[in-house]
């Protein structure tokens, strides 16, 4: 039997078409601290709404990095947009390099700017280096100013490039 992993007063909960173990397996294997919880399976029952056929994957518990998710094969009636996107803080390059490279893999690379993308499912994601938020909210104005403007002509955030507009 599966772990139970929801704790959370609040948890995020991802609606795909019919991707949703697809989805989990790719984020776990993307995140380190990451793990699969309970599955539950669609019965005969309500067939007329949902449309899954009786012992497909309904829900998926999942966490990554400490934060727990549920994923929900709910049909093609909902897409992601980017309305809503998770940031994944970054200590160093290496880290952002890595998220971003295993993220953006099969993605839409139109939807890369200013260290966002999204992934192969569509979900919208922030690879950003914790350093940004400190240089963009510098009591030096002008400072905080180069380093926006130089992020906000880059898809994958550079840290070095962010420390030379900053000033540092």
């Amino acid at each position: 039997m599966a772990q139970k992993i929801l704790s959370q007063k609040i948890t995020p909960n991802l609606w795909f078409d019919k991707q949703a173990e697809e989805a989990v397996n790719f984020y776990v294997s993307v995140f380190k601290d990451a793990g699969i919880g309970r599955v539950t399976h669609y019965g005969k029952e309500g067939y007329e709404v949902h449309g899954m056929e009786e012992g497909t994957v309904m829900t998926i518990e999942f966490t990554l990095a400490g934060q727990e998710f549920v994923a929900l094969n709910g049909g093609p009636h909902f897409q992601f947009n980017e309305a809503v996107s998770f940031i994944i803080n970054c200590d160093t390059q290496e880290e952002v390099d890595y998220y971003w490279e295993k993220l953006s893999e099969g993605g839409d690379e139109k939807a890369q700017v200013c260290g966002w993308l999204k992934d192969k499912f569509g979900l919208s994601w922030q690879v950003v280096p914790a350093i940004l938020t400190d240089m963009i909210q510098d009591k030096n104005a002008e400072k905080a100013g180069r380093a926006m403007t130089a992020m906000l002509k880059m898809k994958k955030i550079d840290i070095k490039t962010l420390e030379e507009a900053y000033g540092k």
